[in-house]
C-alpha cells in the first residue's frame, strides 16, 4: 500500500543527533515528539513512562492536555497491554476493535475516533520495559509500509531518551541506597489513589524542590496550607523520601484527641495509671520509634499538651504515664495545620518555643486557585480514577467544563475538586452514549460551582434560624491579607451552615473539617447560630 511516507537515513540521523543535545528533560521530550512527527506524519504522539502496572504520560502532541494528568492501568487497556507485552513495534489494524485509550481526546477530531491508524513502540532499557511510545493517524493504513528497521531505530532512540531522563532523575538523589529505596516505595505508592503530587505550576515546582531538599534530613517540618490542599500526602512523601522510609509513619490527629487522654495517646500508659487503664499501652512516640510521627492539626493541641510535646521534641525522651523512668526515642516529627501558626503564637494560642521547634523547615502548600494550569491535570487524574472505578470504557471532559473548573476559586482545594469530578463522572455516566460506551463531562455535570455568596444572598436563609458574624463583610475589598482571609473563611462557613440547615456536623462534612474544629473556628470568627421564633 503506498502511503506517501518516505523516511531517509538523514531523517533518522537528525533524530539521533537531536536527542544527543544537552537539553532539559522537557525540551528533550518535546524535541523527540516533534522530530518523530516530522519523520512520520501523524495526528498524535504520546510518550508514557511505566510505573509498576501503570503508564504515566510524560509528553504529548495532538492530544488534549488533560491526558497528562491520567494514569493508565496497563491490564485494563488492551492496546497498551499488547504493546507492553511485545518486544517489537506493534501496528494495529485500522479496523481493530480493541478500545483506544485516546478515544475522544485527539485534537484533530471531535467526538469518537473514526477508523484510524495506530502504532505503539515498547521502550526497553537493560531488558526492562520502561515505557511506551504511541502514534495515531486519522489516515488508515498510513503506518503499514514503514520499514521495520526504521521503527526499531525510532524505538531505540526514544528508549534512550527516556532512560536518560530517568538516569538524570536518579542523579539528583543523595546516594544510591537512598534512591533505590525511594524508587521502590514511590512505585508502590503510585499504584494507590492519592500517592502522587500532580501539578506542573511554578508554586508546585517550588514546593517539590523544597520537599526534595528537606526530606533526607532529620529536621522537623511544619506543613501549612488550607483545608484540602494535600498536607497528609506531602507528609507521606517526605517520609518515603527520608532515610527513615523503612521505619513506621505514625499518624496522629491532634484535633481528635480527648484533652484528658492526650498525654496517654502520645506517650503511652501502664496498667492502672488511671481509671480505665486496664492494660499497658504504647504511645504514638514509641510506635514511631525509628520512623516518623505525623502530627496533623497541630494547631488544635491545647497549651498544656504543647508543653509536654515540646519536652519530648527537645530531649527525644518520653515518660509513660504511670511510670517513673524516661525512655529514649528516635523520632522525626512532621506537623501540619490549616491555621497560620505564627498568628496563633501572636494571639497566645500556641507556644512560640514549640512553633520554632516545629518550623525548622516550613513548607506552605499553595491553594489550588494559585496553581495555574494544574486544575486541568488534576481533573484528568481524577477522571481516569473514576472511569476505572465505575467500569466505564471512556470518560472525557469538555473544554467548557474545564473553563468552568478554572473559573472557580476552590475553597476546598484539591479534595473539593476530587469530589466534584467523582460526582460529575456519575452524572455523565447516566448520559452515556450506549452505542459507543463513551461518556463526556459537561458543565452542567459539575453542579453550580458558583463563587462564594455574599452575605446579602444569605438573607433568604431558612426561617427560624439566623447566622450572624462580626467578621469583616468586605472580604474582597480589604487590602489586609489577615482580614481578607478571616472574611473569606466566615463567608464559607456561613454558606455551609445555610446549605446544611444549620446542622454543624453536616456543615463540617461539606467543608471537609472536623466538627469541633469548625465550631472553634466559627467562634473565633464571631459566627453564631441563634434560634428565632416565627
Amino acid at each position: 500500500m503506498g502511503n506517501g511516507i518516505v523516511i531517509t537515513s538523514n531523517d533518522l540521523l537528525e533524530l539521533a543527533i537531536d536527542m544527543a543535545q544537552n537539553v532539559t528533560t522537557k525540551d528533550r521530550f518535546d524535541r523527540l515528539l516533534k522530530t518523530i512527527r516530522h519523520i512520520i506524519p501523524c495526528d498524535a504522539v504520546v510518550l508514557l513512562k511505566r510505573q509498576g502496572q501503570e503508564l504515566k504520560p510524560l509528553a504529548q502532541t495532538g492530544v488534549s492536555s488533560e491526558l497528562l494528568g491520567r494514569r493508565f492501568d496497563i491490564l485494563s487497556q488492551p492496546r497498551f497491554e499488547a504493546i507492553s507485552q511485545s518486544q517489537t513495534p506493534v501496528r494495529f489494524a485500522s479496523d481493530c476493535d480493541l478500545p483506544d485509550p485516546y478515544d475522544g481526546m485527539l485534537e484533530a477530531v471531535h467526538g469518537d475516533l473514526p477508523v484510524h491508524a495506530c502504532m505503539g513502540f515498547p521502550l526497553y532499557a537493560d531488558e526492562q520495559l520502561i515505557g511506551i511510545l504511541t502514534l495515531d493517524s486519522l489516515t488508515p493504513g498510513v503506518f503499514d509500509e514503514i520499514p521495520v528497521k526504521t521503527l526499531e531505530v525510532i524505538a531505540a532512540v526514544s528508549a534512550a531518551s527516556l532512560k536518560t531522563a530517568i538516569l538524570f532523575k536518579k542523579l539528583e538523589s543523595h546516594s544510591e541506597h537512598y534512591q533505590n529505596l525511594v524508587s521502590e516505595l514511590t512505585q508502590e505508592a503510585l499504584i494507590k489513589d492519592g500517592g502522587e503530587l500532580i501539578g506542573q505550576s511554578l508554586p508546585m515546582q517550588k514546593m517539590q524542590q523544597e520537599i526534595g531538599l528537606v526530606a533526607p534530613s532529620d529536621f522537623a517540618v511544619l506543613i501549612e496550607g488550607e483545608t484540602g490542599v494535600g498536607k497528609e500526602l506531602v507528609a507521606r512523601i517526605l517520609h518515603r523520601k527520608s532515610t527513615r522510609a523503612k521505619g513506621p509513619l505514625v499518624y496522629v490527629n491532634c484535633a481528635a484527641l480527648p484533652e484528658n487522654l492526650i498525654e496517654s495517646e502520645l506517650f503511652g500508659h501502664v496498667k492502672g495509671a488511671f481509671t480505665g487503664a486496664d492494660k499497658d499501652r504504647a504511645g504514638k512516640f514509641s510506635l514511631a520509634n525509628g520512623g516518623t510521627l505525623f502530627l496533623d492539626e497541630i494547631g488544635e493541641l491545647p497549651l498544656l499538651a504543647q508543653s509536654k510535646l515540646l519536652r519530648a521534641l527537645q530531649s527525644q525522651e518520653i515518660q509513660v504515664v504511670g511510670k517513673d523512668q524516661v525512655e529514649l526515642v528516635d523520632v522525626r516529627v512532621i506537623a501540619a495545620t490549616n491555621r497560620v501558626l505564627k498568628q496563633e503564637v501572636e494571639a497566645n494560642r500556641f507556644r512560640s518555643d514549640l512553633y520554632h521547634r516545629l518550623s525548622v523547615f516550613p513548607i506552605c502548600i499553595p491553594p489550588l486557585r494559585e496553581r495555574l494550569g494544574d486544575i486541568t491535570l488534576l481533573a484528568g487524574y481524577f477522571i481516569e480514577q473514576s472511569r476505572r472505578k465505575l467500569g466505564m470504557s471512556q470518560l472525557l471532559i469538555d473544554d467548557d467544563a474545564i473553563a468552568s473548573l478554572d473559573a472557580y476559586d476552590w475553597p476546598g482545594n484539591v479534595r473539593e475538586l476530587e469530589h466534584v469530578m467523582n460526582r460529575a463522572a456519575l452524572m455523565a455516566r447516566s448520559d452515556q452514549t450506549h452505542q459507543t460506551g463513551m461518556a463526556r463531562i459537561k458543565p452542567y455535570h459539575l453542579g453550580q460551582l458558583q463563587g462564594h455568596q455574599t452575605n446579602a444572598s444569605l438573607s433568604d436563609s431558612k426561617a427560624g434560624s439566623l447566622v450572624t458574624t462580626t467578621a469583616n463583610d468586605k472580604a474582597f475589598t480589604v487590602s489586609n491579607l489577615k482580614a481578607a482571609t478571616a472574611a473569606f473563611q466566615a463567608q464559607s462557613i456561613q454558606q455551609a451552615l445555610v446549605f446544611a440547615e444549620y446542622n454543624w456536623s453536616q456543615a463540617a462534612r461539606s467543608l471537609e473539617m472536623d466538627r469541633a474544629n469548625l465550631v472553634r473556628l466559627a467562634k473565633r470568627l464571631g459566627i453564631e447560630v441563634t434560634k428565632q421564633l416565627n
